[in-house]
């Protein structure tokens, strides 16, 4: 690949592989991993792939299949060694402790996994074959576990290649706005290969006291409506089961979650991030963070909302530009031009950004009226609220709102925030919100979502901007029935087109809304735990509680929504 100012490495060698290869650790197991190499005997940079998956996917011959229809091949995320190898690079592809052929438990991303890694890239940088220069290439685990490592900041390891990763394993992954979100947890623990795993609760309580926890776990009568939670209690030690009832007994965020999280501030590794807009259940809120908060060298690309191909092989070349880039010393113009790359869904197209939010955001409110309005316009006199019930014996009710129809395209990118006022007659409350972009004939696409458990509303003013809430999620502070609450709900980012005679939805809810999804990612980020108590939510949305929907809009809608309609008389003669 080249242009008239660059190219990337040419396509020369063979390929050399050697299958379980073992590595030393530290502490005396061993790291089983395979080993991809030019058949040539210089010495050259090397790039490493971490994962928990059957180690024979990772390189498999097979024709990439797309995961928006078919997710069996989700775990075949390595990138394809034939392709590196070839043009001049190692790549080494292990399986982290705990997971296939490699000793060890498995401690689900826990320190000890991160340290493993380090020690796997100084082994890699010591070898006859590799020049000690050391980067990571691959997605979802793989670009979690480089994301971990980078803030060691291994002293061989000169690049990483990590989008599609979250960050923050409570609020991306396991519990959406303090919600557990259960259902991608027993799929994706299915797929850890031979897991011997570990509990970390057991282990830090103590055997008496973890069973008394299952057992105050199991008396919670929102986990059993859940057959596949009340199973991982009554067997912990079955298969996969520790790691999801460390979920269930850890759940506001504490030492579990924050020693797993990716320690930003220490990266000082040169990195490519990003993910795409259908990832808001699970990446997208870690890409972005991964963006604000690393201060080293970077570049982020957002793309349209589907998800990359298995075996996987987008964005090879872009990547090998980062890697000859920063492992080869080529000039090759890489960090020329904007840093941000992101895809605009109904325009097709792209825009670049040097900041994000993008510099051009203008926050504007949308207000909840009654009818189901959603307009600029602030409230009437004695306007009042909307209600619906929430009733586990009979279908789920929920509020939607629509704005009037888009005179003008009107684009909106960036994080959203739902500033909700709201009563319930029980002592918690669920919320679900999602943004829908809704056609002219009423046909609905979803775009995203946010989530907030009521007892924990809470935020922190000091990690928190007008458009981006801060939840601690450390306490519970249980709701006085009848009593109104403002509710932050932190809506993850999107960035969407909305054309002219569309309108912007807004649904909310107290459970997962199923006929919403449209494809595997909006299923992904369904699967939450629902309050199995039955009651009646209000909305209330007038000048006293000013119920709004905070929208980034970067272009368009100048003037704004028109309650008339706002059709423009085409044709009309003066």
């Amino acid at each position: 690949m080249f242009s008239k100012k660059w190219s990337t490495s040419e396509r020369k060698y063979g390929v050399v592989a050697e299958r379980d290869v073992s590595i030393p650790m530290s502490d005396g197991i061993t790291v089983d991993c395979d080993v991809f190499r030019p058949n040539d005997k210089g010495r050259f940079p090397a790039i490493l792939g971490v994962h928990c998956y059957p180690k024979t996917w990772q390189s498999i011959p097979s024709v990439a299949r797309g995961m928006m229809t078919d997710p069996k091949n989700g775990g075949v995320e390595a990138g394809d060694p034939e392709f590196y190898v070839r043009r001049g690079y190692a790549q080494v592809i292990a399986s982290v402790r705990g997971s296939g052929r490699s000793g060890g438990e498995y401690i689900n991303y826990g320190p000890r996994e991160v340290q493993d890694t380090y020690e796997v890239i100084e082994w890699i940088a010591s070898q006859p074959w590799c020049d000690g220069n050391v980067g990571m290439f691959g997605v979802s685990y793989f670009a979690i576990v480089q994301k971990q490592v980078a803030a060691l900041n291994p002293p061989h390891l000169k690049a990483i290649f990590a989008p599609f990763g979250y960050s923050d394993f409570y609020r991306d992954k396991f519990y959406h706005g303090g919600i557990l979100s259960h259902a991608f947890m027993k799929i994706w623990s299915s797929m850890i290969e031979n897991c011997r795993a570990a509990s970390w609760t057991k282990e830090k309580i103590g055997e008496k006291a973890y069973k008394q926890a299952i057992v105050a776990a199991l008396q919670d009568k929102d986990i059993c409506a859940v057959p596949h939670l009340v199973e991982a209690l009554k067997n912990p030690d079955r298969a996969a089961n520790a790691l999801l009832v460390d979920i269930l007994l850890n759940p506001l965020d504490g030492p579990y979650y924050q020693e797993r999280n990716v320690k930003h501030d220490a990266i000082k590794v040169p990195s490519y991030l990003g993910g795409c807009w259908g990832m808001y259940g699970l990446h997208l809120p870690g890409d972005l963070r991964s963006w604000e908060n690393i201060k080293a060298p970077k570049k982020m690309v957002i793309g349209p909302p589907v998800y990359l191909d298995r075996p996987l092989y987008q964005y090879q070349y872009e990547s090998l530009r980062w890697f000859d880039h920063w492992m080869k010393g080529i000039d090759n113009d890489i960090m020329e031009g904007p840093p941000i790359r992101v895809f605009v869904v109904g325009t097709d197209g792209w825009k670049t950004a040097d900041d994000w939010p993008l510099p051009e955001t203008k926050w504007t409110p949308f207000y909840l009226h009654k009818d189901g309005l959603l307009s600029e316009h602030e409230f009437w006199p004695n306007e009042g609220g909307s209600s619906y019930e929430d009733n586990p014996f009979s279908p789920r009710g929920n509020l939607t709102f629509l704005s009037p129809p888009m005179v003008e395209e009107t684009e909106v990118i960036g994080p959203i925030v739902l500033n909700l006022y709201a009563s319930t007659t029980d002592t918690e409350l669920l919320l679900f919100a999602s943004l829908l972009d809704v056609d002219p004939n009423g046909e609905e696409r979803l775009l995203t979502k946010g989530w907030l458990r009521g007892s924990q509303r809470a935020v922190d003013p000091k990690r928190s901007t007008p458009w981006e809430p801060f939840h601690p999620h450390t306490k519970t502070e249980p709701l006085t029935p009848h009593e109104i609450y403002e509710f932050n709900v932190k809506i993850v980012p999107t960035g969407n087109l909305f054309k002219a005679g569309h309108r912007i939805g807004l649904r909310i809810s107290s459970v997962d809304v199923m006929e919403e999804v449209g494809t595997t990612l909006d299923a992904l980020a369904m699967g939450h735990l629902w309050r199995q108590t039955p009651s009646w939510i209000t909305v209330h949305h007038n000048a006293d509680y000013p119920s709004h929907l905070l929208l980034p809009v970067t272009r368009g809608n100048f003037i704004g929504t028109y309650l008339s309609g706002g059709q423009i008389p085409y044709g009309a003669s003066g």
